[in-house]
């Protein structure tokens, strides 16, 4: 769309420019912290004000497997972003993942993925409902 067309399409939807930004969420300044799962996490969106999804970055270093682990009443969904890995959902269930797959995850049902990359693999979780740390139920010593 050129820059006179969406001109044009910002004057037909009778939103200003201004009125328009509060429709975006600025991420620049968000922080990266190691989470207890055993990857890394940048919260993209998750509030309260918005109950009903959270999206956050996670980062799983080369040859790391995350924990097992289950989110009660929160299902989820990971966006490869970059990378290659094995996701493990439910009991028996091992798939091959690479950028743009995404792996569907029912609330409940235990997961982890590993990293068998050279770089780091990245993903999108998305949850809906929102994660909420009560939720996340570590799980590993259970199987073991």
């Amino acid at each position: 769309m050129s820059d006179i067309e969406e001109g044009d399409h910002l004057q037909q939807s009778g939103l200003n420019i201004s009125e328009l930004m509060q429709f975006i969420q600025d991420n620049g300044e968000q922080t990266e912290y190691f989470f207890k799962e055993g990857c890394h996490i940048t919260e993209l969106l998750n509030s309260p004000e918005n109950p009903e999804i959270s999206v956050a970055r996670a980062r799983v270093e080369p040859g790391q497997t995350t924990r097992w682990h289950r989110l009660t009443d929160i299902a989820e969904h990971y966006l490869i972003v970059e990378g290659r890995g094995l996701a493990e959902v439910g009991e028996k269930s091992v798939y091959e993942v690479s950028a743009e797959d995404v792996v569907v995850i029912p609330a409940g049902v235990r997961q982890r993925i590993t990293n068998t990359g050279e770089v780091d693999l990245l993903f999108l979780a998305i949850c809906t409902p929102r994660f909420v740390p009560e939720a996340y139920h570590d799980i590993e010593a259970e199987l073991d």
